[in-house]
């Protein structure tokens, strides 16, 4: 596997701190509609499924992966409308009200910190309910570097030629208030028929939940890294979907269904760290609690930024990085791309102290008592350890 060392004119750049955001307001067909017309769309990581080419997206190199986020007040909306690829929603802050279904007819509240999936090919929603007026921001994680877009519910598309807004074949947005050409009805996207529609799979209130873990779901592992053992360390996991960069064989994560990606939480105590470690695949950290310092590279190369809460970072698949909780107690979702069950290599001195506490791991991959396991099984689960 390649080693990536970052500079640290790198290593910030692939850091998006709040002040970073830049806003659009005119991403989506909706945005004039009453009741919408407040929602600020953000693109972090890859372009989502904007239909604004004034979009700004902060990290524009393929992970695999899209990230974004929505900013709306309370009692805002983003109307029905579908996806082709996975959208997890990462509910940071507030209470959000979900609506799915051919006309929206199902719903159920999810608060803060809580993770949900939607399957694709389904008509969903959101309002922000939150009991306070400060607007709320939901962070959305959307499958493959190329989304294809979405489709809009008819009524949606109906409502917005009110508003002088159409929607093109490319599923871009045309807005005759501001300059445009009222377009021919042969170059605009055509709304879902009815047909198709009702052939949509309808998701109960009960399946919908079992796509949702809630703060007080989470299954947390103390064990789930290498590392943990060593003093100062203690890197906690709670698994939310598919199988992440956890090594304790019973950490396993409660929605498997395939989303081209891994979500997990990683939490790490006051002052406490991950040590020095490396993942082939590219991964995203976003810090919903807390303040996380990231040092990248071997020691003497080593450059480090420090990412506060509601920052965004992107870790390069090849890179070494370790992790330090700097302002209390951190709480982030870890993003892992692909399917698969992920490897982690660790630095050799790492190794090394764990076997002399009487840790490494078994020939799979997971946590074990060094002490019980033949000399072949360690040496195996040694090979795993560290970097080919």
């Amino acid at each position: 596997m390649q080693t990536i060392t970052l500079t640290q004119e790198e290593a910030q750049r692939r850091l998006v701190r709040p002040e970073d955001r830049v806003s659009c307001s005119v991403a989506f067909i909706d945005c004039k509609l009453p009741g919408s017309h407040l929602k600020q769309n953000y693109s972090f990581i890859g372009p989502g499924v904007t239909q604004s080419a004034s979009q700004v997206v902060n990290i524009p190199e393929p992970h695999g992966f899209n990230i974004g986020a929505a900013a709306m007040p309370k009692g805002v909306t983003n109307n029905l409308h579908l996806h082709f690829t996975a959208e997890v929603f990462l509910i940071h802050e507030g209470s959000w009200r979900f609506r799915w279904g051919a006309n929206g007819e199902h719903q159920a509240e999810f608060s803060a910190p809580a993770i949900l999936s939607i399957p694709t090919w389904i008509f969903r929603g959101f309002t922000n309910v939150s009991p306070t007026d400060t607007c709320g921001m939901v962070f959305t994680v959307l499958g493959g570097n190329n989304t294809g877009g979405i489709i809009w519910h008819p009524s949606i598309l109906d409502a917005a030629r009110e508003y002088g807004l159409y929607l093109s074949r490319d599923n871009m947005l045309i807005d005759v208030e501001t300059g445009g050409k009222t377009p021919d009805e042969a170059d605009l996207l055509k709304p879902l028929g009815e047909e198709h529609i009702a052939a949509l799979r309808d998701y109960s209130i009960e399946e919908m939940s079992q796509r949702a873990v809630t703060g007080e779901q989470r299954t947390w592992s103390a064990n789930a890294l290498l590392d943990s053992v060593l003093p100062g360390h203690g890197g906690e996991i709670a698994p939310v979907i598919g199988y992440g960069i956890s090594q304790d064989l019973h950490n396993t994560p409660p929605i498997i269904n395939p989303h081209g990606f891994s979500v997990e939480w990683l939490r790490i105590q006051d002052q406490h760290r991950v040590g020095l470690h490396s993942c082939p695949d590219v991964q995203v950290l976003m810090v919903l609690k807390g303040t996380l310092e990231v040092t990248w590279n071997r020691p003497g190369e080593e450059v480090t930024i420090v990412a506060e809460e509601g920052s965004v970072i992107s870790v390069p698949a090849g890179s070494w990085r370790k992790y330090r909780a700097v302002d209390g107690v951190m709480e982030a979702t870890l993003t892992t791309q692909g399917d698969q069950r992920k490897k982690i290599y660790w630095d050799a001195e790492i190794i090394d102290q764990a076997l002399e506490r009487d840790r490494c791991l078994d020939p799979a991959g997971y946590v074990a008592t060094a002490s019980i396991l033949p000399a072949t099984a360690r040496r195996a689960g040694e090979k795993i350890a560290r970097m080919p």
